[in-house]
């Protein structure tokens, strides 16, 4: 089970991260110089987080009780629903490295 702390220091911990309120929740944007600011991850509804994924249909078909799909989640790289109560904080870890990698985090 994974918080919304679990959710802030690994966020924060990842070059050019800071946090701010977005659509009136807490939300992580990373700024890379090539790139501008982006969205890594935000709080959608309480217990629910989202971060880009490049493998969501996978995380949905492996971990449906972690991961679930929306109709309006869909441009590339395409976010991803997490339950926070079903994701351990390693996992969570690793989402949102890859989240950070996908925003721009490695070029």
């Amino acid at each position: 089970m994974s918080t919304e702390d679990d959710v802030r220091r690994p966020c924060l911990a990842l070059p050019g991260v800071t946090e701010r309120p977005g659509w009136q929740r807490p939300a992580w944007f990373a700024w890379f110089a090539w790139f501008g600011k982006t969205l890594l991850a935000r709080i959608r509804v309480e217990g629910v987080l989202t971060v880009k994924s490049g493998e969501r249909e996978a995380h949905a078909a492996m971990e449906p009780d972690i991961h679930f799909r929306t109709p309006h989640h869909g441009r590339p790289p395409l976010p991803v629903p997490v339950r926070l109560e079903r994701v351990d904080p390693v996992g969570l870890a690793e989402l949102l490295a890859e989240s950070h990698r996908l925003a721009g985090g490695t070029r």
